[in-house]
């Protein structure tokens, strides 16, 4: 697997996982007691952290890029053997 492969599978997981992430942890402004501002939803988040939720994303994606990148070189799944995909 050439570098470009690795750098582009990591970063759609790096995206992925950041949506993943995006609800985890975030309190709107009705469970924080703050006022809302003319214009403000009742759902908007009153304490998003951009860098919690990027490192969050790039725990989990480093974890799920190794068990791919394992899986690549020990060849535990492969296409042949999944269903309806039997090549031939």
């Amino acid at each position: 697997m050439n570098w470009y492969a690795i750098f582009a599978i990591y970063f759609l997981m790096w995206v992925i996982c950041a949506f993943i992430m995006l609800p985890f942890g975030i309190r709107t402004p009705d469970e924080t007691g703050e006022v809302l501002l003319k214009g403000q939803a009742d759902s908007a988040p009153s304490n998003f952290r951009p860098g919690r939720v990027a490192l969050r994303a790039t725990i989990l994606s480093l974890l799920f890029f190794g068990l791919y990148y394992a899986n690549y070189v020990q060849g535990w799944v492969t296409i042949d053997m999944l269903p309806g995909y039997r090549q031939g």
